[in-house]
């Protein structure tokens, strides 16, 4: 009976999810309806819209594992960089997307450059985003992994566990699909609201429900925080200036990478990536874009802190409460407390929770990728005769046609995490942009700070030669040990993207511009 009343409590986050996004067709039935909502989306839901796209379930689980594991808030000094990223996107790219009235952003490219770099971009950035959003979404099946271990009285096995990451993959694409399909833009911004409300009154009912069950509340809490509580320093053992280089560049959470591999990392995420710009450019002008975008740099820092808060307390509860079926996997030990201690309906909405976080960084990039395949490749082809309709319905084509390319790299990556439980969550799902999205800053940055430099043959070789380095130092499948470099140099993946973009931008800015693409 108390998982019917959780099982209703889903039921009824879903059906306002799809009632509310199904409701929006009627103003989506043009090009700049469904992708920009004709520009005139308030800015306090654009704010929410951008939060819920960066929140994803990696971030619901995967934060709450990073405190669990480090017992401390190194991950959350990401933030300091995050902050600083955004205000440079807010006065750098955000005014000049504006100007040129941008859809897809790629399309300032070609106006700069010309069609080769346009064309690249778009399909490094579709590429990157359904490898990247694919990784995460079997995430929000961890929850219904560990109930059914709990109905059976044993461990999953893992083929068992597979087809239930694979199950979840395919119905929530399917349902965010169906919504992000009919409503556009305008049904991501007020679903991704909706959303976000769900996640706060998650965070709002677990922090003090789960403090009240740690003996000793905040001082066993306190007594659980292992040093450095935020900043690491990245101190090496060995003296030399060598050691401090590859200790910075080579471990995750360290004040280096925050200050500036994470102002690298967001300045892609949030200044050159379809997927969040897009969400900054339905704002009703570039003020009011800039104003949500850097607010939710301030406010992503509490919620994330909020996420770690959990994992430390969890690490406290059980300290003081061992038990002998505590997940040996990190990643599922939150979703086990869900399962194991929360009350019948609260542990169905902190459930509707990871699913809202999933759902909500799914449509903002089924939105965004059938927005560049649309008007990067197919639309132009259609000529100027083409009316709304027949637009708006390769839009909707498009849109589907990566839900279900986005469901096969899920159920890929389901198999593969199912088969190996030690991976950590943030580093896949980060990692997997720090190949390419270095490249794609460079060249925009290269578009915006300079009038002369760059052209399409010299930006295609960069990408590649930039993309090619961070494969090399990130030692992707063993490549410095096949070169034979018997002790491998490998990058962490905080500095992948900042690796990227400085090759990238050298090579490029030798280029000269067209003296015809100089004025653009």
């Amino acid at each position: 009976m108390a998982y019917l009343l959780d099982a209703f409590v889903i039921l009824a986050y879903f059906g306002i999810i799809i009632g509310i996004g199904l409701s929006q067709r009627s103003k989506s039935g043009s090009v700049e309806g469904f992708t920009l909502g004709d520009r005139q989306i308030a800015w306090w839901a654009v704010l929410a819209s951008i939060l819920a796209a960066e929140i994803s379930a990696a971030t619901f689980l995967g934060a709450p594992e990073a405190g669990y594991s480090r017992r401390n808030w190194s991950y959350a000094q990401f933030a300091i960089g995050t902050v600083m990223a955004r205000v440079i996107v807010s006065f750098l790219f955000i005014p000049i997307f504006y100007k040129h009235g941008v859809i897809s952003l790629y399309e300032f490219l070609e106006t700069r450059f010309g069609p080769v770099t346009r064309k690249f971009a778009s399909i490094t950035f579709m590429v990157t985003r359904v490898l990247a959003m694919g990784t995460r979404l079997y995430v929000s099946a961890i929850i219904l992994v560990l109930a059914v271990a709990m109905w059976q009285g044993t461990a999953v096995q893992p083929e068992t566990k597979f087809w239930l990451y694979a199950g979840a993959v395919v119905v929530v694409t399917l349902l965010t699909a169906l919504y992000t399909s009919v409503g556009g833009i305008r049904a991501v911004i007020w679903t991704d609201f909706i959303q976000v409300g769900v996640l706060v009154a998650s965070l709002g009912f677990t922090i003090p429900y789960l403090l009240g069950k740690i003996p000793g509340g905040w001082d066993t809490v306190a007594a659980t925080i292992k040093s450095p509580v935020f900043f690491e320093f990245a101190r090496p053992a060995d003296p030399g200036a060598w050691a401090w280089v590859k200790n910075v560049l080579t471990n995750e959470y360290t004040l280096w990478a925050a200050v500036i591999g994470s102002t690298f990392v967001t300045m892609s995420t949030h200044g050159i990536d379809q997927d969040t710009v897009q969400r900054m450019l339905t704002a009703k002008n570039r003020r009011q874009s800039a104003f949500a975008t850097i607010l939710s740099g301030i406010v992503d820092l509490p919620i994330v802190s909020a996420f770690i808060l959990i994992g430390v307390m969890l690490q406290a509860y059980y300290s003081a409460h061992p038990t002998p079926n505590l997940p040996a996997e990190t990643r599922e030990v939150f979703p086990f407390f869900i399962m194991s201690e929360m009350p019948a309906g609260m542990r169905g909405l902190v459930t509707a929770g990871i699913l809202a976080t999933a759902m909500g960084s799914l449509s903002t990039a089924l939105n965004a990728l059938a927005t560049s395949l649309s008007r990067d490749f197919i639309l132009p082809r259609l000529g100027p005769g083409a009316s709304e309709q027949r637009q708006v319905s390769v839009l909707r084509m498009s849109t589907v046609f990566f839900a279900v390319l986005i469901i096969g790299v899920g159920v890929v990556t389901a198999w593969f995490m199912a088969h190996n439980p030690k991976v950590e969550i943030l580093p896949l799902v980060l990692g997997i942009l720090g190949f390419t999205f270095g490249s794609l800053l460079a060249v925009f940055l290269l578009a915006v700070l300079t009038r002369t430099r760059g052209n399409d043959f010299g930006n295609l070789l960069a990408m590649i030669c930039g993309i090619l380095a961070v494969l090399f130092l990130s030692n992707v499948l063993g490549i410095q040990q096949r070169l034979g470099i018997e002790t491998p140099f490998v990058l962490s993946f905080p500095w992948r993207i900042t690796l990227g973009t400085l090759v990238t931008f050298s090579i490029a800015i030798l280029f000269p511009t067209p003296p015809e693409r100089r004025e653009a």
